[in-house]
């Protein structure tokens, strides 16, 4: 029976031993200021497994050597790993440079979550079993549900409000283009209810808002900035 026993600890712990180098775990920062980053974005393209990083910048997600992970996080560069090993990760993003010829993307790829990532949306739903509803699959599962929710919201206001309209309506470029459409984006039940006419009449009317803002006021703040 001690016998038993002592196999049926030591199978326990085999299988702790194995989950727990199926799941990678690190932190993302800011390249060059060890500031923390959330909300990171992260997707293994080999398992199609994904992640976002918390409020203090930690991550986990299922994975293993050979497998390649990609972090994104707006206003960021992305950034591509390639796992050698299971040791944890201490992931730099750079700042990205703001040009016309940066293709986001929003603009260039189809998004369909629901059918990408079902798991998501089913471990989202809402569960009897307190143990399910609280427990961390459930929790993560509804942060990455609220995420794709938002990043569905944003390509339909960006299916509308382009550069390419903004430009032909306003005589801005480059850097000072960027920021004003930051400054003056419209929310998602404006761009639903507006005919292109009333559009175009909101970007001549925040152009002339924008124009009348001192220089210093018409730039974005840094990011992570207090």
């Amino acid at each position: 029976m001690k016998i038993k026993y002592l196999l049926s600890a030591v199978l326990c712990l085999f299988i702790k031993a194995v989950f727990a180098q199926s799941v990678l775990t690190g932190t993302v920062a800011e390249a060059r200021k060890n500031i923390k980053l959330s909300n990171v974005f992260i997707r293994n393209i080999s398992n199609k497994q994904v992640a976002l990083s918390d409020d203090a910048g930690r991550f986990d997600i299922k994975a293993t050597t050979g497998n390649t992970l990609i972090f994104t996080l707006p206003g960021y560069v992305s950034d591509t790993l390639y796992l050698v090993d299971m040791k944890p990760k201490d992931i730099e993003l750079k700042i990205q440079g703001i040009t016309l010829n940066e293709v986001s993307v929003r603009e260039s790829a189809m998004f369909n979550p629901r059918e990408e990532y079902p798991d998501v949306y089913e471990k989202s739903k809402f569960a009897l079993s307190p143990s399910r509803w609280f427990g961390k699959e459930a929790r993560d599962a509804r942060r990455l549900k609220h995420y794709f929710d938002n990043e569905e919201q944003q390509r339909q206001i960006d299916a509308v409000f382009t550069r390419t309209l903004v430009s032909s309506i306003v005589p801005l470029k480059g850097r000072e283009l960027e920021n004003f459409m930051a400054m003056y984006r419209p929310s998602l039940s404006f761009v639903k209810s507006s005919s292109p006419q009333t559009i175009t009449v909101y970007i001549n009317d925040s152009y002339r808002k924008f124009m009348a803002l001192p220089p210093d006021k018409r730039t974005l703040p840094n990011l992570n900035s207090n």
